[in-house]
């Protein structure tokens, strides 16, 4: 009979538990739950605060705030005109909000929800994002087309930098560098948060009205969803574009896992593209969600995403103000689709 050594039996016993995580890695993501917000109006973006286990969605004049461990509401940040993004500080205190309908950005106490300061910004700011080295805040302003950056510490606005087109969502890359998509060029551009300078301006190929933005801070890479079923793959130093993997259509939002190196692509047709960040850009699931499920936000902490939608109705008849109106949005139907994986 065979003699197993013990130095065998070690390998083999290692070897089988990293297939056991490898496999259980790779277990296909569902839908868990559906968290039933109601009320009405519109939604953009939401983001997903995991030390706090919350969960803030834009969603019309105000911002809910979900409890991501149960999907209860724990509070609303009201008295707004035409909510888009949020973004949070490092430090646990405020939370800034881009209030496109009033031309501000709204800042909130994140201990008692209560709005403490309102400050001007440009034409109607959408994406917006917290810049930790300098401890700044950038609110994209979609109709201006230029970016108002507030310092936290006073509130106080710094500095107004135009872009070269429609900006759409920022992220910043814990260094001291912004990046934002530029909707109507298909274009990068790069600020450089301590001089508040463009360092680069990007073209996109395959890659028709980039939305969504995502980044891997470690491995220096962005994730750009883009209208014609692509996301453009770029390197975050010198603007390469490395691959241009498939997505589902009408991309609205991106968001990266760097424990698992997974990019997620939410679409507006009812899908959620997941691809593998480390093997070469490969779809690995394409999840059905949700017609207009196009926002999203990723808990790295839970290994969670979580969607939101509402039933939709007829759209209106196109005019020449708005050659592309959205469909009518039936009330008390908004919800939060929470997506994981099996167990």
């Amino acid at each position: 009979m065979p003699t197993f050594r013990p130095a065998l039996i070690v390998v083999a016993s290692a070897l089988l538990a990293s297939t056991s995580l490898l496999l259980f890695a790779q277990q296909p993501y569902q839908i868990i739950d559906h968290w039933k917000v109601g009320g009405s109006g519109g939604w953009d973006y939401l983001l997903a605060d995991s030390p706090s286990h919350l969960l803030f969605l834009t969603h019309g004049s105000r911002v809910e705030v979900l409890d991501t461990t149960t999907g209860k509401a724990v509070a609303a940040i009201t008295g707004m005109k035409a909510t888009h993004g949020v973004a949070l500080d490092d430090s646990g205190k405020f939370g800034y909000i881009s209030d496109g309908g009033n031309n501000s950005v709204v800042v909130f106490d994140r201990q008692t929800y209560k709005v403490v300061a309102t400050v001007p910004a440009g034409t109607n700011p959408d994406g917006i994002v917290f810049e930790p080295a300098t401890r700044t805040v950038w609110a994209f302003n979609g109709r201006s087309n230029n970016v108002t950056v507030l310092d936290a510490a006073t509130n106080k606005v710094v500095s107004t930098l135009e872009v070269p087109g429609k900006p759409e969502f920022p992220v910043a890359d814990d260094r001291g560098s912004v990046y934002d998509n530029i909707e109507s060029r298909n274009e990068l551009v790069r600020f450089d948060a301590r001089t508040r300078k463009i360092t680069a301006t990007w073209s996109l190929t395959n890659c028709e009205s980039p939305s969504g933005l995502a980044i891997d801070s470690q491995h220096r890479r962005l994730f750009a969803v883009c209208d014609g079923n692509k996301m453009a793959v770029v390197d975050a130093d010198s603007g390469n574009q490395l691959a241009s993997p498939e997505i589902g259509g009408r991309p609205d939002a991106a968001s990266f896992s760097s424990t698992r190196q997974l990019a997620f692509s939410s679409n507006g047709i009812g899908t959620l593209t997941i691809i593998d960040a480390g093997d070469h850009y490969r779809v690995v699931q394409n999840l059905p969600t949700a017609v207009g499920a196009r926002t999203m936000s990723y808990d790295e902490l839970t290994d969670r995403a979580f969607l939101v939608t509402a039933q939709l109705g007829v759209a209106p008849a196109p005019t020449k103000e708005n050659p592309h109106p959205r469909p009518t949005i039936v009330p008390d139907t908004f919800e939060v689709l929470e997506v994981g994986r099996k167990k």
